[in-house]
């Protein structure tokens, strides 16, 4: 079986390429391999982790937002043999394609914190990554204590998501009077990369009270005892710490050993490629999909592109991201069909991170390449982007999963 264009990946990237491409010229010959039943848009988790989103409201079969036209390869890749136009599945053998789009998104490790795999989902340890009702569970039946917030060391897809749910349970815990400590504790050294959003998400943190954790590494979760161990990445700073209080009761072990005692812990899990992906010929060093970060072409396969999660591309992993991506791809693809040579078309790292920081309030952060603030110059006339609105929790709640479903998954943007 040969296809023109074969996409590994039937998310947010698959489908929008996809569509995008038929929209171009509805004469292509497309599969999409995918073995998922439904897609969601996960941007909405965090909003149900705060108990504000229905769940059911992320989901849709994936044949309903299969863009018409593509052939649907309900299956599993198992290996890349790139060299000779081919890849392996499970189920249909090995297919050829004239040019390959990988977009199958990343992984959850969740051998990758001691513990994590056998408490997740209980013992007061959830996540919105995984399962936001849960989440919500957890912070509305709540009465004391620390509330903990923290995420691996590895990349995750929306960066800001970890804290984020911080600040939606913060707010909820205020709002309702319930004593807690809550606690974001981060591997990074600053609350955002981008000083014009981070000056606001420090006023945030102070307002909350919130105990800010820089430098801290989650290594090993202790269900039974409610216990979270981080090792610190910066040990000559591990005191750094805003708003100290006095219920954390914090063991310093060390040097770098850090025990805490949580009774909600909420972590993003640590994240990779999928092994198909790792176990090619198509990562750099650090197991990513080598593409070239403005083309998004493999820098050794010139039919070969990636994007989304699974591109080792220096900026967050994002939805919004993907939107920028998109149509570079599509470009490069049709001028190399028609031309023999790519597009003219560059993706400049463009991604945006819907802070919101609490209920009915958010931060709307667009940046680029090298952390440079990249807000939209529209919406910039009427708002400012850098500091919490109402209007930009009404985008996110209502605005951005309208666009989602009847635009970006039809190509229309």
């Amino acid at each position: 079986m040969k296809h023109q264009i074969i996409i590994v990946g039937g998310g947010t990237g698959g489908i929008m390429t996809a569509a995008q491409l038929l929209r171009k010229n509805k004469n292509l010959d497309i599969a999409i391999i995918e073995p998922s039943e439904n897609h969601y848009y996960q941007p909405a988790w965090t909003l149900v982790g705060g108990g504000t989103f229905d769940f059911a409201k992320t989901k849709k079969s994936m044949a309903s937002v299969m863009p018409k036209g593509v052939k649907w390869i309900k299956d599993k890749v198992v290996a890349l043999e790139p060299e000779q136009n081919q890849l392996t599945t499970e189920k249909s053998g090995t297919l050829n394609y004239d040019y390959l789009v990988l977009s199958p998104g990343l992984v959850y490790d969740l051998d990758g914190i001691e513990g994590l795999k056998e408490n997740l989902g209980k013992n007061g340890v959830c996540s919105n990554y995984t399962d936001p009702n849960y989440t919500w569970q957890c912070i509305k039946n709540f009465k004391s204590g620390n509330a903990v917030f923290t995420q691996p060391t590895t990349p995750i897809k929306c960066g800001g998501a970890p804290q984020k749910i911080a600040y939606l349970a913060a707010d909820y815990f205020r709002k309702n009077k319930i004593n807690a400590e809550v606690v974001f504790a981060t591997p990074g050294s600053v609350i955002f990369g981008v000083k014009e959003f981070a000056k606001t998400l420090m006023e945030v943190i102070f307002r909350y009270g919130i105990h800010f954790k820089p430098h801290y590494a989650p290594v090993k979760i202790d269900g039974e005892k409610k216990l979270v161990y981080f090792k610190s990445v910066a040990p000559e700073e591990n005191q750094c710490v805003i708003n100290e209080g006095n219920v954390l009761n914090e063991e310093f072990h060390g040097e770098s050993e850090i025990v805490m005692p949580f009774d909600i812990l909420h972590l993003a899990p640590p994240q990779m490629a999928p092994n198909f992906i790792r176990n090619s010929s198509l990562v750099n060093a650090q197991k990513w999909l080598d593409v070239d970060i403005t083309t998004l072409q493999h820098l050794k396969y010139r039919n070969v592109f990636g994007l989304g999660d699974v591109a080792a591309l220096p900026t967050a992993k994002t939805g919004a991201a993907i939107r920028k991506q998109a149509p570079v791809v599509v470009d490069n693809i049709l001028t190399m069909i028609k031309e023999n040579k790519l597009g003219h078309s560059v993706y400049e790292g463009y991604s945006s991170c819907p802070l919101v920081t609490g209920y009915g309030k958010m931060v709307l952060a667009e940046f680029k390449y090298d952390n440079v603030r990249d807000s939209d110059p529209f919406l910039s006339k009427f708002v400012d982007t850098t500091k919490e609105n109402w209007s930009m929790w009404i985008l996110k709640k209502y605005g951005l999963p309208y666009l989602y479903w009847k635009k970006m998954l039809k190509g229309k943007m």
